[in-house]
């Protein structure tokens, strides 16, 4: 079968022995729906991220990218070769060899003014730019200048997806195929070849690898003498590593991307790898580092890093000892296909299964400005990683946005935001907006149009009648079967990047959030709040960037100084916790017993002891012993901090003493450090699951504590091994928490804390965040962590897609107190059925049941659908059946699957028409029954 290039991305088809079935519709409904709905060019727009899905890939990338070079330099000064009124008047030029395509020239662009005018406008540019122009649609809002620029895959979507916008689709899909022959026939002109010699090692390698030795040689006496652990020391030496190989592959790419030569007649002849990697054709600077920088470090398959890197790259070949190394990873990652494969697609049809019933049923629930949620930019270490305008494309407003400074109405309530609105959004400098969400709609069944928004695949608002948890569930699921495959691609290279400092992104004036600062003896300023973030303002007090700076960082600036962009902040060890001394004393050990709490450990390696704490619990008879340092002063008595709590330092196991007892410390000394644990790979395969986990709502391993209240903690006693941890309000009220013991509690005795804040470090169970914070809190915590899942594999997905799952998995409430209503304490219900009950009971004056929202899995919230059918053909046929009999439930056949199953049409897309048509019907049935019914009642009368 013959495929066209381009539905090859939609398809998902590659060449390497795929196949294709061919469906025939039979009936004439069936008919009009391929054609309408179906075909490949009523397709264009992808409906998981609302970008063009039928885009150039591989040859034509490269051929257009190749088409679309031009000498670096301006623009202005550079002589053109000719003037040319016409494109087939150059091209008769680059026959003859008098002009080649890179050759500068002034020519026409062919193009209409707003009133559909024929007009030309006159440019310097290359003729293969104007080749490029030649195919453009004529509209007035398409300019020159798109084509006017290097052309990357990235930009060639951008261009398409800028015609699809003012040209329609029609002329979209002809433009598309102009760019596909066009891109075929310069790649093949192009004469782009893969040699060995295009692969340039980078001269200063050499180098690079032996100063990172040296730094190691460093590290390996520092080991050897004691000073550090050997866990530090591998912290150390692997990233020493990682940052040598990042310098060598940055110096492989400068030096391939400037081997650019210019031939007699005004061709350039880049670098062929560059161009293959750069245009985004095939391949990435990650492969070519592997090729021709240095591999780097592999993990060992339990994700572990060996230590010593491979040094080599392919070019130059491996020794067999690195070969063996690098198998590793190989094996790994074609193992770990296999499996993945299989669970990606259980995720997909667990989460097809929670979303079936969700579709969009009316324009407008009624919901007030306050059901919305708060969309900002997302920034992380300073970098904005995802911008406002990318999050509130194509939804509705929930207030008014105004113009920061002038106050002036940029949008009106419930508008649609659209391209042009999301610049001027931008263009105004507003930080948040607040729109309507799935989450927060209040239709009854379904969603309203208004609160989705676009629908992604079309770019205008969604019709009634979309199926939008279908599409949400095959969005979040689909990339899942890319990402498992994607892990093999890499060889097991692994990456870390530990942050150790804060750099100023951008100039402006430091403002110190939650300032708590002392010196320590070398006059350096070290961070004590538990909760400290460094933003960076400008003139206008707006917030140009924002760090979180962790507890015992040094720090570099003064509050409110200017600070200029690439500045260093502040900086730390990423590897240890510090305990910080926060007075100037004597140390003095408590309950630090040798042998049972402390151990001074000898290292195999070096016979140099260092002093660490023990887990003491394991033995009962020492149980009661509180390891702890103390601050006293000369007399012997203990020293009092500033918040007049005593200076007492309780130690967790693992720690490492840095000081001795009786040894003098001033303010700002480390007294022990605890180490962190290792860094493993971060690779999806931390992903399918993490996202598996996240939509299941499982609680995590070590999960954080978050604080119900604002207060000031106190340590209480100790219950079977496991301490009690109080937060007190200032109404003398407290919430109480069971800490397992030797878990690294972030606050000590005394210590005020604000509502949501972890008490302890890890990863905050879902369902603590919405008891305690709510549901926006739960919804920014959902699209967050899924979507940075996501984002580090380069897959976009749109925020609505999660948005839409989640509103699946809070369906339910939990009855607290049951009014008087007839649910009991506890009772699991669906919110929108309490919503109805409530109404009827506030007619009546009656007192309301009132419930608490409830997280469910996607697997448990499948289970529980009013729809028996459907959570049978899921899972647990016979538990579900059984109990649906005793209950006597009955199938309103609502969703889509229960309709699949019993053969009817289903209620959404066309099918949705068709059901309220028979409505329609129905009712008109009834009314003229209800009409004859009388006549005829009526005619029998006089026979009385």
């Amino acid at each position: 079968i013959e495929l066209h290039p381009l539905v090859c991305a939609a398809f998902n088809a590659d060449f390497d022995g795929d196949q294709m079935a061919v469906h025939v519709p039979l009936s004439l409904e069936a008919q009009l729906e391929a054609r309408v709905l179906m075909m490949s060019t009523n397709n264009i727009l992808s409906p998981s991220n609302g970008k063009p899905i039928i885009v150039p890939s591989q040859d034509m990338v490269l051929g257009l990218y190749y088409l679309s070079q031009a000498q670096e330099s301006d623009e202005k000064n550079i002589k053109p070769k000719g003037y040319f009124t016409t494109i087939s008047e150059i091209e008769q030029a680059i026959e003859s060899k008098n002009i080649s395509l890179h050759s500068n020239v002034i020519a026409r662009f062919e193009t209409v003014d707003d009133k559909g005018n024929k007009i030309l406008e006159k440019h310097q540019s290359t003729a293969g730019r104007f080749i490029l122009s030649s195919i453009l649609p004529k509209n007035h809002k398409i300019k020159f200048e798109l084509v006017d620029r290097i052309l990357s895959k990235k930009n060639v979507s951008e261009i398409i997806d800028i015609v699809y916008r003012y040209c329609g689709q029609k002329e979209t899909v002809i433009f598309c195929d102009k760019l596909k022959a066009l891109g075929f026939k310069h790649a093949f002109k192009a004469a782009i070849s893969f040699g060995k010699d295009d692969l340039i090692i980078p001269k200063t390698k050499g180098k690079l690898v032996n100063d990172a030795k040296k730094l190691i040689e460093d590290y390996e006496s520092q080991y050897s003498e004691g000073l550090i652990t050997r866990g530090e020391k591998y912290n150390k030496v692997v990233d020493v590593w990682s940052k040598c190989t990042d310098l060598v592959a940055n110096e492989m790419m400068n030096e391939i991307s400037s081997a650019t030569k210019i031939m007699p007649n005004g061709r350039i002849e880049t670098n062929s790898v560059f161009m293959m990697a750069n245009s985004g054709a095939r391949g990435s600077a990650a492969q070519m580092k592997q090729l021709a920088g240095m591999r780097g470090l592999i993990a060992k398959p339990s994700g572990e890093i060996i230590e010593t890197p491979i040094t080599a790259n392919f070019k130059e070949g491996l020794t067999a000892l690195e070969y063996f190394n690098s198998t590793h990873g190989a094996r790994k990652g074609l193992a770990d296909t296999a499996l993945k494969t299989a669970n990606s697609g259980y995720l997909t049809r667990r989460l097809c299964d929670v979303a079936q019933d969700i579709s969009i049923t009316k324009k407008y629930c009624g919901a007030k400005s306050k059901d919305s949620i708060a969309l900002s930019e997302i920034i992380e270490g300073g970098n904005i990683m995802v911008a406002l305008s990318d999050r509130i494309l194509g939804r509705s407003t929930a207030e008014d946005i105004k113009h920061p400074i002038t106050g002036d109405v940029i949008a009106k309530k419930r508008e649609l935001i659209d391209e042009e609105l999301c610049e001027k959004i931008d263009t105004a400098g507003v930080k948040t907006v607040r729109v309507h969400s799935v989450m927060t709609c209040i239709s009854q069944d379904g969603v309203c149009a208004t609160c989705y928004g676009r629908d992604l695949s079309r770019g205008k608002l969604v019709t009634i009648g979309e199926a939008i948890g279908m599409i949400a569930a095959q969005s979040i699921g689909e990339p899942g079967t890319q990402l498992t495959m994607r892990t093999f691609h890499v060889g097991g290279t692994a990456q870390i990047k530990e942050e150790s400092q804060a750099i100023a992104h951008s100039s402006g004036r430091i403002n110190i959030i939650n300032k708590n600062i002392i010196e320590d003896s070398k006059k350096n300023k070290i961070i004590m709040g538990r909760n400290t973030q460094i933003s960076i303002e400008d003139k206008n007090n707006q917030q140009l960037a924002i760090y979180k700076i962790p507890y015992g960082a040094k720090l570099f600036c003064e509050n409110n100084e200017e600070i200029k962009k690439g500045k260093k902040i502040c900086e730390w060890d990423p590897y240890t916790l510090p305990v910080i001394a926060e007075k100037s004393g004597l140390v003095s050990y408590m309950d630090l017993v040798e042998g049972v709490s402390l151990a001074e450990i000898a290292d195999d390696a070096t016979g140099i002891t260092s002093k660490s704490v023990l887990d003491w619990r394991s033995q009962s008879k020492n149980a009661e012993l509180k390891p702890r340092i103390t601050l006293r002063d000369e007399k012997g008595n203990v020293i009092k901090k500033a918040d007049d709590n005593e200076a007492r330092y309780y130690l967790v196991p693992d720690s490492i003493l840095s000081v001795n007892d009786g040894q003098k410390v001033s303010a700002g000394d480390v007294l022990a450090r605890l180490p962190k644990a290792t860094s493993k790979a971060r690779d999806i395969t931390g992903g399918l699951p993490r996202v598996a986990n996240l939509f299941e709502a499982r609680k995590p391993k070590d999960s954080a504590i978050i604080a119900e209240n604002d207060g000031k903690i106190q340590f209480g006693k100790e219950l079977r091994g496991k301490q009690k941890v109080s937060i007190v309000k200032d109404d003398s009220s407290m919430s109480s928490y069971l800490i397992p013991k030797g878990k690294h509690i972030n606050f000590n005795e005394g210590e005020k804390i604000k509502k949501g804040e972890y008490l302890l470090d890890g990863n905050p169970a879902p369902h603590d965040i919405l008891r305690i914070l709510g549901v926006e809190a739960l919804t920014e915590y959902y699209v967050h962590e899924v979507q940075e899942v996501y984002r580090l594999q380069g897959v976009v997905i749109n925020d609505k897609h999660i948005e839409t799952i989640l509103r699946q998995m809070l369906k339910k409430v939990e009855i607290k107190e049951p009014g008087d209503s007839k649910f009991l304490q506890g009772e699991l219900i669906d919110k929108i059925e309490l919503d109805i009950i409530n109404e009827d009971l506030k007619k009546d004056g009656k007192k309301t049941a009132n419930a608490e929202r409830v997280l469910l899995g996607i697997t448990k919230a499948s289970l529980q659908t009013s729809s028996f059918i459907s959570a049978a053909s899921f899972q647990e046929t016979t538990r579900v059946l059984t109990d649906a009999a005793i209950k006597g439930k009955v199938d309103k056949l609502k969703g889509l699957k229960e309709n699949v199953i019993v053969g009817r049409l289903i209620p959404a897309g066309t099918g949705h028409t068709k059901i309220k048509w028979q409505k329609v019907a129905e009712e008109k049935d009834k009314a003229l029954s209800e009409l004859s019914a009388t006549e005829s009642s009526n005619k029998q009368l006089p026979a009385n």
